[in-house]
């Protein structure tokens, strides 16, 4: 009797829940909806000892044994932060002391220092287990010094003359000079491009790799970039190229997007970054200024990955130092900008615990996986966040506030709006946002400080304390729901006459 009485009691529930809605479709994950933990192989975690060959960390350009079974073993940390997908940079076999990857010998081996073939497609397998994406540094204007090809007669004209880059404005002068005297490609000789592009392909069928991330693209012809953007992409459906046009102007890297490239890294974005972002009490405003340009010049800005720093700059802690300012504040201030602003945010390893460094190699160190986890446990925050709203991935971007260094943004896409403050500087800020700028006696979510901010028929008003932020969802007011209880009630009213008329009916019944 106990059993029958709680099911009637459910019931009305599962009655109510079972009335027809109308379901939400699933979109189709894109790139722009990626975020990217960017490694150096040899400098993040050395799991297979049995390649340590030439190993010395005492050595700032020598090996430090950082190989692909590490990088398998940190997939779930990874992931944890709010990582979607992984870049490694070249794993390809390199000339001696290339442990970084960018002097390739062998295009279609990977370096003994790093592991096998087999290792990579285990890295990449479980990636994908984990719904992760594997990205793949790839070199097509060079390769290491003193490689083989320069002392073989069938090759002789795979190579440019060896010519010093004097003027870098000279368009022929970069894709002809000899990048810090490696030896420059000729990928206008059809052989060369040929071997070029084959490779390439010939790792995506091999690894099921997700893309590419490619060097030195202004050093290339663009003839090149567009067939071989057309036949990697023959290879496997979205597979992603994310370039390497080092300018301060959108509209270079808007002109390779011309010819197959997908993404760019932005380095606009990472110079308003070093002026806005690694010190306290600086201006934002420079930051929107970017996201205003790429916006005018480029067709897809939602697919520029941005950064703090990189294998190629001094890190992001060291410019904080540099201006006495605390690094682990300024990263997760820093980090909050990029998970919730638009583009690809790429994040170096390392900045997770505020690693420092110089220029090359010095922003290379090993990694330490020790290290104080406080802007670890904050990506934890912000990371899967990104992921949860879909307006931090895909929504429009306006400012609403910006004064001294305290910016307020909204973030629209279909019904969902975001709001992100970032308080940039030493004090408590106030922040008081009109009706105008947002509709009208709702709430502000927090998720990050779990602040509530509820508007009233003035406005809203966010405070802040210093070097913090917050990402707030706008919606209802919360409290009592009336309709939903009132629902409840007809659904129990409803059931209860149902009952009374089959018990009445039953009495009528003859026995």
């Amino acid at each position: 009797m106990g059993n029958r009485l709680c099911a009637l009691l459910i019931l009305p529930f599962l009655l109510f829940y079972a009335w027809p809605v109308q379901a939400a479709e699933k979109e189709e994950r894109t790139w722009q909806d990626e975020a990217i933990y960017f490694i150096m192989v040899d400098r993040f975690n050395n799991m297979d000892p049995t390649n340590d060959e030439d190993v010395n960390v005492n050595d700032p350009k020598g090996y430090f044994g950082g190989d692909l079974k590490g990088v398998t073993a940190k997939l779930d940390y990874i992931k944890e932060m709010g990582f979607t997908a992984i870049w490694l940079t070249p794993i390809f076999e390199n000339m001696p002391g290339g442990y970084h990857g960018y002097w390739i010998k062998d295009f279609y081996r990977v370096d003994p220092h790093f592991g096998t073939l087999d290792d990579l497609k285990t890295l990449v397998k479980e990636a994908h287990k984990r719904d992760m994406k594997v990205i793949l540094d790839f070199v097509a204007n060079h390769v290491g010094y003193n490689h083989p090809w320069l002392h073989d007669p069938a090759k002789k004209d795979w190579f440019h003359p060896k010519k010093e880059i004097f003027d870098w404005s000279n368009q022929r002068q970069l894709e002809n000079g000899w990048v810090y005297g490696l030896p420059d490609l000729a990928q206008e000789n059809p052989e060369v491009k040929k071997y070029l592009i084959d490779a390439a392909k010939w790792w995506i069928k091999e690894a099921d790799i997700d893309g590419y991330r490619l060097d030195t693209v202004r050093h290339v012809p663009k003839s090149f970039w567009q067939e071989f953007a057309k036949e990697v992409k023959s290879v496997k459906k979205d597979f992603f190229l994310l370039g390497e046009v080092w300018s301060d102007d959108p509209r270079d890297l808007a002109e390779y997007g011309k010819y197959g490239i997908d993404g760019f890294v932005d380095y606009p974005l990472y110079g308003a970054v070093k002026q806005s972002l690694a010190k306290r009490d600086a201006s934002l405003r420079p930051l929107y200024d970017v996201w205003e340009y790429n916006k005018t010049f480029y067709d897809r800005p939602y697919l520029l990955g941005t950064f703090l720093d990189n294998h190629d700059n001094v890190r992001f802690t060291k410019l904080a130092i540099d201006n006495r300012n605390n690094p682990v504040s300024r990263i997760k201030v820093a980090m909050t900008y990029l998970f919730t602003a638009p583009g690809i945010p790429i994040m170096y390893y390392g900045t997770e615990i505020a690693m420092n460094g110089g220029e090359d190699p010095d922003n290379r160190r090993l990694m330490d996986f020790r290290a104080d986890p406080e802007i670890i446990d904050y990506l934890k925050k912000i990371g899967p966040l990104r992921q949860q709203l879909p307006s931090l991935r895909r929504g429009d971007f306006t400012l609403l506030y910006e004064k001294d260094g305290m910016a307020v943004w909204k973030r629209q896409y279909e019904d969902e709006t975001t709001v992100i403050a970032i308080n940039n500087t030493g004090e408590t800020q106030h922040v008081h946002l009109t009706n105008d700028q947002l509709p009208q006696n709702k709430e502000l979510r927090g998720f990050l400080l779990d602040d509530l901010v509820r508007g009233d028929d003035d406005g809203y008003d966010i405070i802040l304390d210093r070097e913090t932020a917050e990402v707030y969802k706008l919606r209802e007011k919360t409290g009592l729901n009336i309709p939903f209880i009132a629902a409840i009630v007809i659904v129990y009213a409803l059931f209860l006459l149902f009952l009374y008329m089959v018990k009445k009916r039953a009495k009528r019944m003859p026995e």
